[in-house]
């Protein structure tokens, strides 16, 4: 009877399946590869602090453990997003008894982007007294989520996504185990896994612990592809909508559509929406798009982006995502010009170098009489009432200031008349000029 209180737990399969050494670790030949930069560190045994950066599921906490292991470290596991200073000054007084004893201490700190400032910087004099060898894993850029002075202190390894090969290999690995049973998988369905793990070898361990799950209940010895897709019925695409993999996704359909590409455009736009993106802040990066990379080439772009968020607004999803991928179509194939984009930087630039100048008095207002004694507004040209609507040769910049010519339309679109416009302004100009200075040789 003592033996029916006696039963193990079948332990999560991503557990039971964790590699031992880093021969067993699948993925990550660009860092662990023969002559690779962290196979090295740890042949030397010279391991020194370091941010492990990549998305889930690659493998940063096992390497971390890896690391203490080919050390003969003690390991101090942290989460950034249960833990605080005193869990830190725990795992310090640890360290410091670890020392004692000869033991070197490697810490390693789960999500470290969820640290706030305070707590990164509770960790710079520990990670440069040597008392620990930090290990921190993040999902997130650590340029922008972790501090300059703890960067500064580590080195930084970007750990990618495994190939479908390797999810194939990690799935080959998992059968030989054992750890599946009998349960054997064709070939569609290893396609169908290593596809919809789409990198993360902890998801295609899950998915393969429900596989298992499903063929014991329905007495399934082979698995094939449809049973996947009907055990599984989820999500088959990696989206965060808050961390990198978002603005990457962003930035994809940005350069897309830069580089007037529909189809491209189009397929990063579905991603986002099968993501779960909120509509309306794309319709609001498509309004800027509009702005910044066709912008004057051709104003009917802004119109069209403008026209799909408010139709977005008054159908909703999914109809009024279609208003929203034609406007990426319309951007991607649009004439493109980022002059006027590239004109407001330069100017807002100069402009915050510059010295404040004064208004020209023939530019100011003068509503009332003492303003007009002082000359307001005297001399100033009313362009309607000259040829061509325009005042030739007259100034508009503070005086002394030279014309900056930062505005440049390019030979793309609507701009080619916008260019021809301006050439003959200023031949007008140019001839105003020379009127001007005839004038003033015949009063001589």
């Amino acid at each position: 009877m003592a033996d029916l209180f006696c039963v193990k737990p079948e332990p999560p399969l991503a557990e039971a399946l964790r590699p031992r050494s880093l021969d067993e670790l699948v993925g990550q030949t660009h860092l662990l590869g023969p002559g690779k930069p962290l196979r090295l560190a740890f042949e030397s045994g010279e391991l020194q602090s370091m941010i492990l950066w990549g998305p889930p599921g690659v493998g940063k906490t096992t390497l971390a453990r890896l690391t203490a292991q080919a050390a003969g470290s003690e390991f101090i596991s942290l989460s950034a997003v249960f833990s605080g200073v005193k869990d830190i000054r725990a795992a310090m007084d640890l360290a410091e008894r670890n020392l004692a004893w000869g033991r070197r201490t490697i810490l390693f700190i789960d999500e470290i982007h969820r640290f706030n400032k305070a707590q990164q910087d509770g960790l710079l004099p520990y990670a440069e007294s040597g008392l620990v060898t930090l290990i921190g894993a993040t999902t997130e850029n650590p340029s922008f989520e972790v501090n300059s002075a703890l960067l500064s202190r580590t080195q930084v390894y970007v750990l990618k996504p495994l190939s479908e090969d390797e999810l194939k290999d990690l799935l080959k690995r998992a059968v030989a185990s054992g750890a599946l049973g009998d349960l054997t998988f064709s070939e569609t369905a290893v396609e169908a896994l290593a596809g919809y793990a789409d990198g993360d070898a902890r998801r295609l361990l899950n998915f393969l612990e429900q596989c298992r799950s499903a063929a014991r209940t329905m007495k399934v010895a082979e698995v094939g592809g449809d049973f996947v897709r009907e055990a599984l019925m989820l999500s088959l695409r990696r989206f965060d909508k808050g961390g990198d993999n978002f603005y990457d996704q962003i930035s994809a359909l940005h350069k897309s559509v830069r580089g007037s590409h529909p189809d491209a455009a189009l397929y990063w736009f579905s991603r986002l929406i099968d993501g779960g993106a909120d509509p309306r802040y794309l319709a609001r990066r498509i309004i800027r798009m509009s702005w910044e990379d066709i912008g004057l080439a051709d104003p009917r772009a802004i119109d069209i982006c403008q026209a799909a968020a408010a139709t977005y607004e008054r159908l909703g999803s999914p109809e009024g995502e279609l208003a929203l991928a034609q406007a990426v179509v319309y951007l991607a194939v649009a004439a493109k010009s980022n002059a006027g984009y590239l004109a407001y930087k330069q100017a807002l630039d100069f402009v915050k170098k510059d010295k404040s100048r004064e208004v020209p008095v023939h530019l100011r207002n003068a509503p009332t009489r003492l303003m007009k004694d002082l000359g307001y507004g005297r001399a100033y040209r009313y362009a309607h009432d000259e040829p061509y609507a325009y005042a030739a040769g007259e100034t508009y910049f503070p005086d002394g200031m030279a014309e900056p010519g930062w505005y440049r339309p390019v030979n793309r679109g609507l701009e080619i008349r916008i260019s021809e416009k301006l050439a003959f302004l200023k031949e007008l100009d140019g001839k105003a000029s020379q009127n001007f200075d005839d004038n003033e040789e015949d009063e001589k």
